[in-house]
């Protein structure tokens, strides 16, 4: 794709620092290449459900494939997800937690259904002789956590003894971001500048699209190039790209060089945002961006 540039200037205006005065202010505007790749990814798993009589549709006929099934996809270039039953999947079994009986032995008593009791420790008496009244002599009191019954309802059936077993269809939509920033020699670490906007200078955006041709700047051209064959290569293979999206960005940076009592300081202000960086400042409050 051919690229007709658009020039711009950027520019900034700094209140005097007080108590110091700015020597110098120099621009290193620098431009971000971005590249967004829209994906969906499908997987399938097993799932079950208590049986309640819900439609089994199983054998009827052959289940989809997991790209024939609907999904509507979201907004361009947002995560989403969906969950799709799989039509002709489902079937009944009896649960495999209880043997079809919808309970299982209480994991507290062991299925007996009583425990030791802890006051009088299973002997029945107190240390005074006398008969413990919690467990009323008997040195075993019923397990409150099955309520003496020596089981509870399954968990996993909850007690209708069968399941629903399907296959559900999990979709997945991902937007994949890379970016490369020109460097710059002003000093402003490359990291500061992925915080921050630039103008859009240059916008495309479709189901595949070309790496950028034509732009002043060889490298923001190489590494389109680059991160488009990257791209396709990577997420064609396993997922269906749906929509691709690049552009370039001008990012203005000016580095601020001032003194301030008798020594050289700098700062930077950058981005559409204002952004303003300085590692060393010598004093709080000091200056004010406008």
């Amino acid at each position: 794709m051919w690229f007709q540039y658009a020039s711009s200037k950027c520019c900034y205006s700094s209140a005097p620092v007080k108590d110091g005065v700015i020597t110098n202010m120099e621009a290193f505007n620098t431009y971000r290449y971005r590249l967004e790749t829209f994906i969906e990814s499908r997987t399938t798993e097993w799932c079950q459900q208590p049986y309640n009589g819900q439609p089994v549709d199983a054998y009827t006929q052959s289940p989809p494939g997991p790209w024939d099934i609907h999904a509507k996809a979201p907004t361009f270039f947002q995560d989403d997800k969906q969950v799709i039953k799989v039509p002709n999947t489902s079937s009944v079994k009896n649960c495999h937690t209880c043997l079809g009986m919808g309970r299982t032995p209480c994991k507290e008593c062991a299925g007996v259904g009583n425990k030791i009791c802890w006051v009088c420790n299973g002997a029945g008496n107190r240390s005074s002789g006398d008969r413990c009244h919690h467990c009323q002599g008997r040195g075993r009191v019923n397990c409150s956590y099955c309520n003496g019954q020596g089981s509870r309802e399954c968990e996993t059936c909850k007690g209708k003894r069968q399941l629903l077993v399907f296959i559900n269809l999990k979709v997945i939509w991902t937007n994949n971001l890379d970016d490369y920033i020109v460097e710059q020699s002003s000093g402003l670490h490359v990291v500061n500048l992925s915080k921050v906007s630039g103008q859009e200078m240059f916008r495309d955006a479709q189901y595949m699209v070309y790496p950028v041709m034509g732009f002043p700047d060889p490298n923001v051209v190489r590494a389109a190039e680059r991160l488009v064959r990257e791209h396709q290569a990577k997420f064609s293979q396993t997922s269906r790209i749906l929509q691709q999206r690049q552009t370039i960005e001008l990012i203005p940076i000016t580095k601020v060089i001032y003194n301030w009592k008798g020594d050289s300081h700098i700062y930077f202000v950058y981005g559409n945002e204002f952004k303003v960086s300085a590692d060393n400042y010598p004093a709080t409050c000091c200056c004010t961006v406008m």
